[in-house]
């Protein structure tokens, strides 16, 4: 058996907060296990999910058209 993380300890590895990781939960962007009211996530999830599954913040960047001189 691997080892587990709660939503907390979750949270201080991904560095966000436990309710963001239940968001991912309830996403279904992060695999848990349900034991009574808690998640319990593998660290292999874990480790997969801090490596590619964070989504880019902000705003898309715009694309830059050259500017055309109408006379």
């Amino acid at each position: 058996m691997g080892k587990y993380f709660t939503t907390e300890e979750a949270a201080k590895f991904l560095g966000v907060t436990p309710s963001r990781v239940r968001q991912f939960i309830a996403e279904e962007r992060l695999g848990s296990e349900k034991y009574g009211r808690d998640h319990l996530i593998r660290e292999g999830e874990l480790a997969e999910f801090a490596k590619s599954g964070k989504k880019k913040r902000g705003r898309p960047k715009k694309k830059v058209t050259k500017n055309l001189r109408v006379r």
